[in-house]
């Protein structure tokens, strides 16, 4: 097994992978080459979550022959935004790089997020100026997305901005401090503030294999986002039963002015009518105002870890933070004699 080098290192490039067997050859050569220009040592730290592909073995067998590599294995499939918290939480480095495996995001732009942290911005996040190999669709949703959340959120929350970007250890810090379950990374980072500057690159289309972010993972992480930093969902809520406990007032009114003018109404129908109607939007009032509570508890009460340690390479549990929790390990049987 390689061993780790005494020098700590200045970078740290966080990388989750899920079943990405096919483009990491390609990933880890482009790899080398960028920490050959770095200006600073570096590692790379390559979050294997939950893949059930040969990439596992791949990133393994890295970690294992160079010492710039490694490789951490969460003991089943978290998802995207967990698997970048458990890199970002092993990270060394005084500036962390989060990118994608699959090279959409070139690992030559960093060189360019490290010129900016160099000038003294703590926050380097890299916007898509065109993004080759998706849909028009995948396009317009997106930038649906990103201008609701705008008008939902009192956070700027940067338009055409993924995970791709640098970020200084004291942000990484205060990012570690923040204990949500339901996680939305790049809101987090610009809910923290600090000296946030871009840079502009061109987003490549897939070099190989196929996006695991299908339909279903984009809409439950832009749920996570507006979720996560707005209120106005419940809001809405609350003044949807305001509005519906007005309607049943005032249609109540009107029915109780028939049962006295109109003799062919059905008994007992109006006063029906009446009590539902207004028990309906008097109900849907207080729902609104129990889910702003209840919402904001709900994911936080059941306190499980974030995610759980399978396996490590050339990393060393003991040197990180105590959030991050190992799988137990069943004690050896002794052989009866």
């Amino acid at each position: 097994m390689a061993s780790r080098p005494a020098e700590p290192p200045t970078y740290s490039l966080v990388i989750p992978i899920y079943n990405e067997e096919a483009v990491l050859p390609v990933l880890l050569h482009r790899l080398d080459r960028l920490l050959e220009r770095l200006d600073g040592p570096a590692e790379v730290i390559i979050v294997d979550d939950g893949s059930r592909d040969a990439g596992s073995i791949v990133a393994a067998a890295r970690a294992m022959s160079d010492p710039r590599y490694r490789y951490l294995a969460l003991s089943r499939n978290f998802g995207h935004q967990i698997a970048i918290t458990a890199g970002l939480d092993a990270a060394e480095g005084d500036a962390v790089v989060i990118m994608d495996a699959d090279l959409q995001d070139p690992p030559e732009v960093v060189l360019e997020l490290a010129a900016k942290w160099r000038d003294g911005f703590d926050v380097v996040y890299a916007r898509r100026v065109t993004r080759q190999g998706e849909s028009r669709f995948k396009r317009w949703t997106a930038a649906v997305f990103y201008r609701l959340l705008g008008k939902l959120t009192s956070v700027e929350i940067p338009a055409n901005v993924g995970d791709f970007r640098l970020v200084d250890r004291k942000v990484l810090d205060a990012f570690r401090a923040m204990p949500e379950r339901d996680r939305f990374v790049r809101g987090m980072f610009a809910w923290l503030g600090f000296s946030q500057t871009e840079i502009a690159f061109h987003r490549e289309g897939r070099n190989a294999g196929r996006t695991k972010y299908n339909a279903a993972k984009m809409i439950r992480l832009a749920l996570d986002g507006i979720v996560a930093f707005s209120d106005v969902p419940l809001r809405l809520a609350l003044w949807a039963g305001m509005l519906v406990s007005f309607c049943a007032l005032a249609y109540g009114s009107y029915v109780i002015w028939l049962a006295f003018h109109d003799t062919r109404l059905v008994s007992g129908w109006a006063s029906t009518v009446v009590v539902i109607s207004l028990l309906s939007g008097v109900n849907l009032l207080m729902t609104g105002i129990t889910g702003l509570y209840v919402g904001r508890i709900h994911s936080e009460v059941k306190s499980r870890p974030l995610y759980v340690v399978g396996r490590t390479v050339n990393l060393d549990l003991a040197t990180v933070p105590d959030r991050i929790p190992e799988a137990p390990r069943r004690p050896a049987r002794r052989l009866a004699s």
